[in-house]
């Protein structure tokens, strides 16, 4: 079966591969504190099915409690090392098979091998909470190598330490009219391509959520960054294929036989 990338909205991806479904940073829900759903349809039921989801980091927008207790009993489930000690409903999710994981881990699923690698990200669960897990990206390796680089700037050693890749599924933007430290915008996405040199990309982490009440408040920085990132990735890395999906839209990427 042809490796194939779906895009939920946000962070949220299914990758199937090898016969294996891989679902990231699961986030199905229409409002989260502040943020509302403004861009497509709630993922269906459909979206809830994996063999394995992995969490790139502890912030809400990412490790969702409640989405996580919709996956079905006996789904793996791969977080940052720490993160049931920080995120105490972590622990009532009895029914999943958690594996606390840190970069340079490997995992295998099925005939998949998930590495774990470096992100640079603040990995608290909040800004002020006392336990730290390190925030994460994996490689999910099957017919294709697909990097999913959950939050992350961008870094000298990204290349080196993520490894050669088919797919990359980059961050873009985020959920509120200006991105922090730690964070890829569509120019340091188009940056972060061509030094990854993936024979294709998929922009994620934008036009999805938006603080309630603030509709007209920079709404460039809600729209225009998937757009801007195929652009700029034309410009900055011309031999990568770059698919921009809407939301619950699929593409089978062209990977290396």
């Amino acid at each position: 079966m042809p490796v194939e990338i779906t895009w939920w909205g946000h962070a949220t991806c299914t990758v199937e591969d090898s016969d294996v479904r891989v679902l990231t940073d699961p986030l199905f829900a229409r409002r989260l504190a502040h943020l509302r759903r403004r861009r497509g349809a709630l993922p269906p039921p459909g979206a809830w099915r994996a063999d394995v989801a992995v969490v790139s980091h502890l912030h809400a927008d990412h490790l969702h409690v409640p989405s996580l207790a919709r996956l079905a009993p006996g789904t793996r489930l791969l977080v940052p090392r720490g993160a049931p000690r920080a995120v105490p409903g972590l622990r009532r999710l009895s029914h999943l098979l958690v594996t606390e994981v840190a970069p340079g881990d490997r995992v295998t699923v099925g005939d998949l091998l998930i590495r774990v690698v470096p992100a640079r990200h603040d990995g608290r669960r909040l800004p002020v909470g006392r336990h730290r897990s390190p925030a994460l990206g994996y490689v999910v390796e099957g017919e294709a190598r697909t990097y999913f680089a959950g939050d992350t700037g961008l870094f000298d050693a990204m290349a080196e330490e993520v490894g050669p890749v088919d797919v990359a599924l980059l961050p873009v933007g985020g959920w509120g009219p200006y991105l922090g430290e730690g964070h890829l915008d569509a120019g340091r996405a188009a940056q972060a391509v061509a030094r990854l040199a993936p024979r294709s990309a998929v922009p994620v982490h934008y036009g999805t959520y938006w603080p309630i009440g603030m509709d007209a408040v920079r709404p460039h920085e809600f729209h225009a960054p998937g757009d801007e990132f195929v652009r700029l990735a034309a410009e900055r890395a011309p031999g990568v294929a770059v698919h921009r999906l809407g939301h619950g839209e699929s593409v089978r990427p062209e990977v290396a036989r």
